[in-house]
């Protein structure tokens, strides 16, 4: 598995797979369908943000996108397509977010989670701190998670 950067030929397979990897959770069609256009990448994000690819071998396993901001890190996007949930990528991926945020001068990293998601990120030393407005689903709030960078 090697982590890559996303090209702009790609960004509809990752969008994609973001919502195969969001619908993991259970939820019904129409809640995915609103969900589209928050987790659909685009040029803008390839040209302003990091956007990476766990690639096997030619076949898309899962995608980050990380935003920094001064010394604060956003993992704006982290997503595994569900046939490999479960075999590591997603901690691979958190792990290139993480060196890429140190070596840019981060202190936090922050991500507004997926409730189902949350456990994933706590087990990596992510600790709420509060709640966010889902972008896609009105009156819905989500985790906001904060990671301290040390060292």
């Amino acid at each position: 598995m090697k982590i890559r950067a996303a090209t702009s030929e790609e960004l509809a397979e990752l969008s994609e797979l973001c919502l195969r990897s969001k619908a993991y959770w259970d939820y019904d069609r129409a809640f995915i369908e609103a969900c589209r256009e928050e987790l659909t990448l685009t040029t803008t994000n390839l040209e302003e943000d990091y956007v990476m690819v766990a690639d096997d071998d030619g076949q898309s396993a899962g995608v980050v996108q990380l935003v920094l901001e001064g010394t604060t890190a956003e993992l704006e996007k982290l997503f595994v397509d569900p046939s490999w949930i479960g075999k590591g990528i997603g901690r691979q991926l958190f792990i290139w977010a993480l060196e890429t945020a140190r070596s840019n001068g981060a202190t936090i990293m922050n991500v507004v989670a997926d409730p189902g998601a949350a456990p994933f990120y706590e087990k990596l030393g992510f600790v709420q701190f509060g709640t966010y407005p889902s972008g896609s689903i009105a009156g819905r709030e989500l985790p906001h998670m904060r990671l301290q960078l040390q060292g």
